[in-house]
């Protein structure tokens, strides 16, 4: 064999084992007894890789390359957190009047700060059902910005307007609705931590020096969305929203642990609905959310080999 052909050999293992990670088969969890039948399979195929025709390899090798170039190219993606500027039904809500004139100018400022991304895509914390309603709206606004919206939200207020400023055709809701019992360890016996947790619970502020006197009550709107997008913020949010729920259980039982995995699972789903949309490398996808479910897809995205996340404070300054 020849060092071309030990090469393109090198290459279509390369190539196969893409494929293996790409149909959901994880080579590092592969048991011990499993490994050496892999590796005969892996044997086998080069075994008649080297019968293959050089048409038949020239084809593999573009793949190969188209491959490794798309895995190289990452989706830029804008991961923005924000509180619910309109009714809400979540527990912790902040104080604005979204029907306040000032109020909309400060938030249509924020939209010209974020309109530098450049998004091509935006995306929403709304559920998919909503899709169709969601985009004939935003198409009547971005023909009239003027329209007046009943109780406008961050979607209508940020989202709409940073669209209609970067010319987006393209916005889509990633919501899914999946409830869970954040206040399960008050109403269980609690034999795991219960110390802690309710020391915890009591106020998780003390475990966040820079948050603990923070009063958001006296911030300006810039201000307090620097706040939410804050990387210890958002630790904190996924603490005390889900993590911390690993410290309260009956004596045999996971109850705190079955919550948060509740939450963890919404925020999943969340994420597969944006892996559902069709993106191409060069969409730039600006995201809007709540903090906790920012919190959620700054670690996923931050371990993808699909996007890379930029860094929201290059824009809101």
């Amino acid at each position: 064999m020849t060092f071309t052909e030990k090469s393109n050999n090198m290459n279509f293992l390369k190539f196969y084992l893409h494929s293996l990670f790409y149909k959901g088969i994880k080579v590092n969890s592969i048991g011990t007894g499993n490994m050496k039948g892999l590796f005969v399979l892996l044997f086998g195929m080069v075994i008649s890789y080297a019968g293959l025709s050089n048409n038949h390899r020239g084809m593999m090798m573009v793949k190969t390359d188209s491959l490794e170039k798309s895995l190289k190219h990452k989706i830029k993606v804008l991961n923005f957190a924000t509180f619910h500027m309109g009714e809400t039904s979540d527990a912790n809500s902040t104080e604005f009047d979204e029907n306040n004139k000032k109020n909309q100018r400060e938030v249509h400022e924020i939209a010209q700060l974020l309109a530098k991304f450049k998004p091509t895509v935006i995306l929403v914390e709304n559920t998919p059902n909503y899709n169709q309603k969601l985009k004939k709206e935003y198409l009547t606004y971005i023909t009239d910005s003027t329209i007046k919206f009943k109780n406008p939200s961050e979607v209508e207020l940020l989202a709409f307007e940073l669209g209609r400023l970067s010319g987006v055709k393209k916005i889509y809701g990633i919501d899914h609705k999946l409830e869970y019992n954040y206040r399960i360890g008050t109403q269980i016996e609690n034999k795991i931590d219960a110390t802690w947790y309710n020391e915890y619970y009591r106020n998780p502020y003390q475990f966040y020096p820079d948050l603990e006197n923070m009063d958001d009550n006296n911030l300006s709107l810039l201000d307090k969305l620097k706040l939410l997008n804050d990387d210890e913020f958002l630790d904190f949010v996924l603490a005390v929203n889900a993590d911390m729920l690993t410290h309260a259980g009956s004596e045999e039982a996971f109850e705190g642990a079955d919550e948060a995995a509740k939450c963890y699972q919404r925020n999943l789903r969340m994420y597969s609905n944006l892996n559902r949309i069709e993106l191409d490398k060069d969409d730039r996808v600006f995201i809007l959310m709540g903090a906790s479910h920012t919190a959620f897809f700054r670690d996923f995205i931050s371990r993808s080999p699909k996007y890379e996340m930029v860094n929201t404070f290059d824009y809101l300054k």
